[in-house]
C-alpha cells in the first residue's frame, strides 16, 4: 500500500512539473525579452521569471512590469552590502528600474531572492504565504542560466503550486466544484498580507485562468498525499476533522504573522529601494499629472529630500481629494 502511494505521488508530481515547465517557457511579448536582457546586462543570475498584471492582462503605457531575480548568492546581484544583508534576513528586496526599450519608456519592480530563499518560501512549513502564493499563480520564466537553473527554478514553482493547493484542500470547503478551493485559498492569501485591493481580485485571479486551476488541483492533491473523491464536477478532499482544525490553527499564526512582516518589509524598503525615488515620481505623475524633476541627491537621498517635494506637490493640488 506505501508503495502505490508512493508511486501515486511520483507520477502527480511528474504530471504536475510537465504542465508546469510547459507554462514556463511560453512566449511573452517581446519587449519583455527585451528589457530583461538589458536589465541584466553583463549579471548572469540563476534565472528571470515574470508575473503579475503585465503578464495576465498584457502591456501598455502604465503597466508596471513584475520580476523576480533569482540569484546562487546575495553577492550575484550589484547592491550595497546592506541591502544583501537586509534581503537575507527578511527576503525580498525590490528594486525599481526604467528604461527604452525600442524607443519606448518601459518600468519593471523587480524583486530578489536566491534560489536557497526561493525554496524555503515555497514549501508548506514556511509561515510567510506571500511567495509560494504568487507562484502558484501564471508565471514565466523568461530568462535562466543554463539547464540546471531552469531544472531547479522549476523545481521550486512546482512547490508552490503543491503548497497552495494543500492549503486550499485545508481551508476550503468540505465538497465544492474544484474552483470553490482556489477561491477560498486567494481569499484567505489576500487577507493574510497587507494588500489593497478589493474582495473580489482573488476570485479574478482563477477567472483569467479557470481551466489551468481546475486541471492543477487533483495533480497537486496527490503530490501532497491528500486523498479525494471526485464526481460530478465536485471533488472532496478526504480529510479528518482533526486535520482541518489543526490547518486552521496554522494558518492563524500566518495571518497574524502576514501583515506585521510587509510592514517590516515596508519599513526595510525605505532604506534598501534601489531607485524608490524614481518610483514615486512615477507614481504621482500616474496619478495626479504632476511631474517631479528628480536632481542626483534627491535620487541618492529620498528621504532627505523628501519635504520640499512634499510641500511643492501640495501647492499643485496633488493631495486635493480626487486628484
Amino acid at each position: 500500500m506505501a508503495n502505490t502511494e508512493q508511486t501515486t505521488r511520483r507520477q502527480a508530481v511528474g504530471q504536475i512539473t510537465h504542465m508546469l515547465a510547459q507554462e514556463l517557457a511560453l512566449p511573452v511579448a517581446p519587449e519583455v525579452t527585451r528589457f530583461v536582457e538589458q536589465m541584466l546586462g553583463h549579471v548572469r543570475p540563476l534565472g528571470v521569471l515574470f508575473y503579475g498584471s503585465g503578464l495576465r492582462a498584457g502591456i501598455d503605457e502604465d503597466t508596471l512590469l513584475d520580476f523576480y531575480i533569482i540569484v546562487s548568492r546575495q553577492s550575484d546581484w550589484p547592491r550595497s552590502a546592506l541591502a544583501c544583508i537586509a534581503n537575507a534576513v527578511l527576503p525580498p528586496n525590490v528594486e525599481y528600474q526604467e528604461l527604452r526599450v525600442a524607443g519606448r519608456a518601459m518600468r519593471a519592480k523587480i524583486a530578489i531572492l536566491t534560489l536557497a530563499q526561493l525554496h524555503e518560501l515555497t514549501g508548506f512549513s514556511t509561515l510567510n504565504t506571500t511567495v509560494w502564493a504568487r507562484f502558484s499563480q501564471p508565471v514565466r520564466l523568461v530568462w535562466s542560466n543554463n539547464a540546471q537553473a531552469a531544472q531547479a527554478i522549476t523545481h521550486c514553482i512546482v512547490r508552490a503550486n503543491v503548497t497552495a493547493a494543500k492549503w486550499a484542500a485545508l481551508l476550503g470547503p468540505l465538497k465544492a466544484p474544484y474552483r470553490a478551493f482556489w477561491d477560498a485559498l486567494y481569499a484567505s492569501t489576500y487577507k493574510a498580507e497587507l494588500r489593497v485591493e478589493n474582495g473580489q481580485r482573488s476570485s479574478s485571479l482563477v477567472d483569467a485562468n479557470l481551466a489551468r486551476y481546475e486541471h492543477s488541483l487533483l495533480p497537486c492533491w496527490q503530490a501532497a498525499g491528500i486523498p479525494f473523491e471526485a464526481e460530478g464536477g465536485e471533488v472532496l478532499p478526504l480529510l479528518t476533522a482533526e486535520q482541518k482544525n489543526k490547518a486552521q490553527r496554522q494558518w492563524r499564526l500566518r495571518a497574524r504573522l502576514g501583515r506585521p512582516l510587509n510592514i517590516l518589509r515596508l519599513i526595510k524598503a525605505v532604506y534598501t529601494f534601489k531607485g524608490s525615488a524614481r518610483y514615486a515620481a512615477w507614481k504621482v505623475r500616474r496619478h495626479s499629472g504632476i511631474d517631479i524633476p528628480l536632481s542626483p541627491f534627491a535620487e541618492k537621498h529620498p528621504l532627505l529630500a523628501a519635504p520640499p517635494v512634499l510641500w511643492k506637490l501640495w501647492r499643485q493640488g496633488a493631495f486635493r481629494q480626487g486628484a
